[in-house]
């Protein structure tokens, strides 16, 4: 075997194994973003999420960003074991789709792919566009590069030694276990499948042998949640255990029924296959269709006994995580990033999570100022340290994030983010400057008038409103609270002109002690600010600020009126 052949292999392999991976970034970075949507959404019902599990996996192209993704749900909390069950099942049937793919040899027209994606990346400038050109240009290099080792296996088929170790390649075991370490290895049962069609396109591998082949590839596919999981929670490790459990059992399963039936089964997926002529495209078809069926069948099988599975899952991972430090991330663990695609949901949970802190915390403080409990204080002080604890986390966080491939839609959310941390934190400051006015009103024994007081509440609770709003405005990234949000911020703005000229009325009249009259003036002023981070907490999710295109809109009313005149 010369080595212009093992270069052809090498570099064919190499382009093959690239395009798979450009094409599986791509994907999940044009669609990324809404399938995951579909996932957080639709996967309460198992079937429904097993559904929903094989649509996501057939679009992105890989079972293994599918069951990390699941893997860091479970993990962040976000999905439940039943759940994400349901969803592995599913991507082991979506991860036939690129033997499927494969099968159908395009080869021909590789080279329109290529062009077409190169022509995507270099010259648009939208990223969507660029994002969609990566897919298709991986696409096309994925069938270069099997066109290349196809040229070079045409050469090696006829080399003895080859032939000899192929043909040795009998024993199920062995095939089980060459099947688990290659995928092990490549991260994904796709590549292995199609190096396997590829092989057996040329005559170098019969079908009976590739089942075990392929039963091996459901295995060694387990590996990248199995990695993800290491370090997470017991729920995270059950939830790449489920993914294991299922193929280890599936795979046995299959070796029963092959000890017994395999003349049985060759002959069934033979069948579907009766009507192509040329044997290399017969067998590529006949490995594919092997792959979705065994899959399917996996599924129908194991789908009934999932809970059974579960359990499984707590006798091999039993007992529960220690008990979080006081200050901890719920969400994001220790800076981890286990997939892209889950990055930014897992951040918005922390900082949904940031908010709940940091409006308790202002409702703690002023409790504390109107009852002067300095218990609630010291509480208030020590939340403080917890809010400036998780800003820096999360901006650590998201500063990792930001160096990955994200899908289109989270890189345009990035930005925002750090603003929506910024703006929570600043909560918390003020919080904190309500708890230090209640502080040296406790030492010098100050007091507010009545009057003071229930303007001083009314204010407060139009501002926690407010921040309520804004914050369920972001989690749900849609505009339903805007306009309430516009019209509550517009209120506390009036509310905090009203109170600053009721507070010099009294300091005129004389019932307000001067000292207590500046610290309720400065507290006025620091709800107002609360207010406009809350505010900006809302508009994080929009394009562009409401507020200044209403300006912008009342100014051009304004020019016109004067032109017209």
């Amino acid at each position: 075997m010369g080595m212009n052949v093992i270069l052809g292999l090498v570099s064919g392999l190499g382009l093959f194994l690239y395009g798979m991976k450009l094409m599986g970034d791509g994907l999940q970075k044009v669609a990324g973003a809404k399938l995951r949507t579909i996932l957080e959404t639709l996967t309460k019902n198992r079937f429904i999420g097993m559904l929903v599990g094989l649509l996501f996996t057939a679009v992105i192209q890989s079972s293994s960003a599918a069951t990390v993704l699941v893997v860091s749900f479970v993990d962040a909390g976000l999905m439940r074991l039943g759940e994400a069950a349901g969803v592995i099942m599913g991507a082991n049937i979506g991860t036939t789709m690129t033997g499927q793919l494969i099968a159908f040899n395009l080869t021909a027209i590789a080279p329109l792919f290529l062009m077409t994606g190169v022509i995507m990346v270099m010259f648009v400038k939208k990223p969507f566009v660029k994002k969609l050109g990566e897919v298709i240009l991986g696409f096309g290099m994925l069938f270069v590069g099997m066109s290349t080792m196809s040229s070079s296996l045409s050469e090696v088929k006829n080399s003895a030694f080859v032939v000899g170790t192929m043909s040795s390649l009998t024993s199920p075991v062995l095939a089980l276990l060459v099947g688990m370490l290659v995928t092990a290895v490549l991260q994904s049962s796709s590549a292995t499948v199609g190096i396997i069609i590829l092989l057996a396109s040329q005559g170098l591998l019969e079908l009976p042998i590739c089942f075990y082949l392929i039963l091996g590839c459901n295995i060694g596919a387990c590996v990248s949640a199995g990695l993800a999981s290491l370090s997470g929670k017991k729920m995270a490790k059950r939830a790449a255990l489920i993914h294991l459990l299922f193929n280890i059992i599936g795979t046995f399963l299959f070796v029963i029924i092959l000890a017994f039936a395999k003349d049985g089964v060759y002959h069934l997926i033979h069948s579907l296959t009766a009507g192509i002529a040329d044997p290399g495209t017969r067998i590529a078809r006949d490995v594919a269709n092997t792959h979705t069926l065994f899959k399917v069948a996996q599924v129908i099988m194991l789908l009934p006994f999932s809970d059974w599975i579960i359990k499984l899952t707590y006798f091999f991972v039993p007992g529960h995580d220690e008990q979080p430090a006081t200050r901890h991330l719920e969400y994001i663990g220790e800076h981890l990033v286990y997939s892209p695609t889950a990055a930014i949901p897992q951040a918005i949970c922390e900082l949904q999570r940031m908010g709940r802190i940091a409006i308790g915390n202002l409702k703690d403080s002023v409790e504390a100022l109107l009852t002067k409990n300095e218990e609630i204080l010291e509480k208030v002080y020590e939340t403080e340290g917890t809010i400036d604890y998780m800003n820096t986390e999360i901006v650590n966080y998201l500063l990792k994030v930001n160096q990955l491939s994200l899908p289109v839609a989270d890189r345009k959310l990035m930005g925002s983010l750090f603003h929506v941390v910024s703006d929570i934190e600043r909560i918390g400051d003020h919080a904190q400057n309500i708890a230090d006015y209640t502080r040296t009103m406790i030492g010098e024994k100050l007091h507010f008038t009545e009057d003071a007081k229930e303007e001083f509440i009314r204010m407060f609770r139009v501002t926690v409103r407010l921040l309520d709003d804004s914050m369920e405005m972001f989690s749900k990234r849609n505009e339903e609270y805007l306009q309430e949000i516009l019209s509550l911020e517009e209120e506390v703005d009036e509310l905090e002109h009203k109170l600053q000229r009721h507070h010099v009325r009294r300091m005129t009249e004389g019932v307000c002690n001067p000292y207590a009259g500046t610290i309720f003036s400065d507290l006025c002023s620091n709800l107002e600010r609360v207010a406009d981070h809350g505010t900006n907490i809302a508009f994080s999710i929009l394009e562009t600020d409401p507020e200044e295109e209403r300006k912008s809109e009342e100014e051009m009313h304004i020019i016109e009126t004067i032109a017209k005149e």
